[in-house]
C-alpha cells in the first residue's frame, strides 16, 4: 500500500513532461544512433526520479494548502494516506539515486540536474512567492529538460529550439496559473498566495503575447536558412497548421471548457489535441528524415 502511494505521489502521469529530452535527439537527426537513443532513454529516466522526488518535496512543503484545494487534497500526503516520514525517505533515496544515475550519464548532464534540482527547490521554498517570475520558473522546467536531452547525447542545440520551447512552456504554465483562479474561485488566494497578484483578464493578456510569441517563432524557424541548410528541405513549412491547430485547441479547451491546470493530462484526454501531437510528430520526423 505504501509503494501504491508513494507511486502516486511522485506523479507518473505528469512524466510526458520529461519528453522534451528527446527534442534534440530527434532534431539532431540522431533517432537511430543506438548509444545516443539509449543515453536518451536513461536521461528520460533520470529526470523521471528527479521530478518525482521534487513533487514529494513539493507535497510535504504545501500539505496544509493541497487539503484546500478540490483535487490536490486528493493526494496521498494531504489526504493523510502517506505519512511525512515515509515522503522525507522516499525524497532523499530517489535524490540520490537520480543524480548518481545523472553522473553515470555524462558530467554536463549532471549540471544540468543539479540546476533544475536546486531552482525547483528554490521555487517550492520562496520563488513561488513572486509574481511573473514564478511562471518563468515553472516555464524553465522545459527549458532545462531540452538542455539536458542535447547534453546527454553531446550535441549542439538549436537556439531555435529553445526559444520555441520556451515560449510554449510559458504558454502553458500561464494556461495553468489561469485556470488555478477560476477553479479556486475566493480560495484561490487561501491556496496559493500568489493568485492574488494575477487576475484572469492579466494573464489572458499575457496567454495571448506566449501564443504569438510561439507560433511565429515555430514559423520563422521553418523558412529559416539555417534549419532548410541543417535539413535539407524547405518543407517543414507544411507542419504550419498542425501547431496553429494544436494552440488554438488548447485555447479553446482553456477558455471554453475550463481546462488547462494539468497540461500533461489535457492532452491525453481530448483526443483530437492528441491526434495532432501524433500527426505534428509524424509529419516532422519524416520530412527531417526523408524529406531531402
Amino acid at each position: 500500500m505504501i509503494l501504491v502511494e508513494l507511486f502516486k505521489s511522485i506523479r507518473p502521469q505528469q512524466w510526458l513532461k520529461n519528453l522534451f529530452i528527446f527534442a534534440p535527439l530527434i532534431f539532431s537527426e540522431n533517432i537511430f544512433h543506438r548509444s545516443m537513443f539509449l543515453q536518451s532513454i536513461l536521461a528520460f529516466a533520470v529526470f523521471c526520479l528527479l521530478s518525482g522526488a521534487l513533487y514529494i518535496l513539493n507535497d510535504l512543503k504545501d500539505i496544509e494548502e493541497d487539503r484546500l484545494h478540490p483535487i490536490k487534497s486528493k493526494r496521498p500526503l494531504a489526504a493523510g494516506r502517506l505519512k511525512k516520514s515515509q515522503a522525507i525517505t522516499a525524497f532523499v533515496v530517489l535524490s540520490f539515486v537520480s543524480l548518481l544515475l545523472a553522473a553515470m550519464v555524462n558530467r554536463e548532464f549532471l549540471w544540468v540536474c543539479l540546476v533544475y534540482f536546486v531552482l525547483q527547490i528554490a521555487y517550492s521554498f520562496a520563488l513561488k512567492h513572486v509574481v511573473i517570475l514564478d511562471v518563468f520558473i515553472v516555464a524553465s522546467g522545459f527549458f532545462l529538460r531540452v538542455i539536458a536531452g542535447a547534453v546527454a547525447i553531446q550535441v549542439q542545440i538549436s537556439p531555435w529550439l529553445l526559444i520555441c520551447t520556451t515560449l510554449l512552456a510559458l504558454f502553458l504554465a500561464l494556461s495553468k496559473r489561469r485556470h488555478e483562479i477560476l477553479l479556486l474561485d475566493e480560495e484561490a488566494m487561501n491556496h496559493r498566495p500568489i493568485l492574488k497578484e494575477y487576475s484572469p483578464y492579466l494573464l489572458d493578456q499575457m496567454i495571448s503575447v506566449a501564443t504569438a510569441s510561439t507560433v511565429i517563432a515555430y514559423c520563422l524557424y521553418t523558412i529559416s536558412g539555417e534549419t532548410i541548410e541543417k535539413f535539407g528541405t524547405n518543407k517543414l513549412i507544411l507542419t504550419i497548421p498542425f501547431v496553429l491547430y494544436g494552440i488554438f485547441r488548447y485555447l479553446y479547451l482553456i477558455h471554453q471548457k475550463a481546462e488547462g491546470g494539468t497540461p500533461e493530462t489535457l492532452i491525453l484526454k481530448d483526443r483530437p489535441l492528441l491526434f495532432d501531437i501524433f500527426l505534428w510528430i509524424i509529419s516532422a520526423a519524416l520530412i527531417i528524415y526523408f524529406g531531402k
